[in-house]
């Protein structure tokens, strides 16, 4: 049998559970996903466009023999005009072994945050759906939308991998 402080001590460890994010913004809004899940951080660069593809999705390009594709989520949540400058980065990411690209506005920081720092997406109309959010991240006057990023890349509006 467990005494009340035991529980105490494991309930406050696991409040005191950290995440890192990658903070990135689209639009006016500030982003994160799971550090674990980048790969690296790239300047935009021209791609090579194919035919047909949905038009959120600029093309493909070589990374070290490797053919990745890189998705614009700017263009896939209508954030309105795309301008490409020297802040616009590309996040390479490894999602389930698939590497793929996301273009975003810029890269602002790693973030850390504990469990108790996260709250739960209220449910809106926002650009992403509900489903792909961990919830929402405060800290220091910031607000944080955590997205899951496995869950939007492998989703099958995102057309990045064939459903079997």
């Amino acid at each position: 049998m467990t005494d009340n402080s035991e529980l105490q001590v494991a309930n406050s460890v696991a409040d005191a559970a950290t995440h890192e994010y990658l903070a990135f913004t689209l639009g006016n809004e500030e982003y994160g996903i799971d550090i674990l899940k980048v790969q690296e951080i790239r300047g935009y660069e021209a791609v090579t466009r194919i035919a047909n593809a949905p038009v959120f999705m600029k093309g493909v390009i070589n990374l070290r023999g490797i053919i990745v594709p890189i998705v614009d989520m700017r263009i896939k949540f209508a954030l309105g005009d795309v301008i490409y400058d020297q802040f616009t980065v590309v996040i390479i990411l490894n999602i389930s072994g698939r590497i793929v690209g996301m273009v975003v506005d810029s890269v602002s920081d790693v973030t850390t945050l504990k469990n108790d720092q996260i709250r739960p997406a209220p449910e809106m109309g926002t650009t992403f759906s509900t489903d792909f959010l961990i919830g929402l991240g405060t800290f220091d006057e910031r607000l944080l939308i955590l997205v899951d990023i496995d869950r939007l890349m492998l989703s099958p509006e995102m057309a990045l991998v064939e459903n079997s």
